[in-house]
């Protein structure tokens, strides 16, 4: 658990520095070839992720600040190295969202699929769903008629079965979206969905470079 705390804090101040290339990476047009085209701190990442943990902002400084090595769709790939362990992630923002009650306001959604080296993972799901989610509740993948069942913690979602996460994986590099579905510590539910072509080039990509 705390390892994933830990990681999402990292995630979260790359999502900070990496935020102007995502942004102008998906607003670029797509081309034939698709070359075109993180758990604590939705809310004002930068404010949350310094405060909780303030060695996770100046470790995405430098040398550790996420280069993007690829975009694919709407999936970037990135790689880093905070404290000189390397850390690779796909990341993406949802092509649309929906709040009931309609139109609540939150923080941007990313889905993130990051690998570790170092500590051994590799295609870790999570999402950083832009507001703190109800206690204790429970989130959802959607792809096709596969559902995943995602356990809350914070602003974040992760698989609740480790043993099905492979499977998420292989369903999400096959299928065209995915649905995330969560509730807010308020009871706002939310549902985002995710493109997901480009995600499998993404993945293979981040194979190739994260060693």
């Amino acid at each position: 658990m705390q390892a994933r705390q830990s990681t999402m804090l990292t995630l979260a101040a790359a999502l900070t520095l990496a935020g102007a290339s995502i942004a102008a990476a998906q607003s670029a047009p797509k081309s034939d070839k698709g070359a075109k085209s993180s758990k604590d701190g939705a809310k004002s990442t930068a404010k949350s992720a310094a405060p909780a943990k303030p060695a996770a902002a100046p470790a995405a400084a430098g040398s550790a600040e996420p280069n993007l090595v690829g975009q694919f769709g709407t999936w970037g790939a990135y790689k880093a190295s905070p404290n000189g362990k390397t850390v690779c992630f796909a990341l993406a923002k949802p092509a649309s969202s929906k709040t009931n009650p309609p139109n609540k306001p939150r923080d941007p959604s990313f889905a993130f699929i990051s690998t570790r080296p170092a500590e051994k993972v590799t295609n870790e799901v999570s999402i950083m769903i832009g507001y703190q989610l109800k206690p204790g509740s429970e989130g959802s993948v959607e792809i096709g008629n596969a559902r995943y069942a995602m356990y809350a913690q914070g602003d974040g979602l992760w698989i609740k079965n480790a043993a099905e996460e492979g499977r998420l994986v292989d369903a999400l590099r096959k299928g065209s979206d995915a649905v995330v579905k969560g509730t807010s510590a308020k009871g706002t539910e939310t549902t985002d969905t995710f493109p997901l072509k480009g995600l499998s080039q993404a993945l293979d990509k981040l194979a190739q470079t994260c060693r």
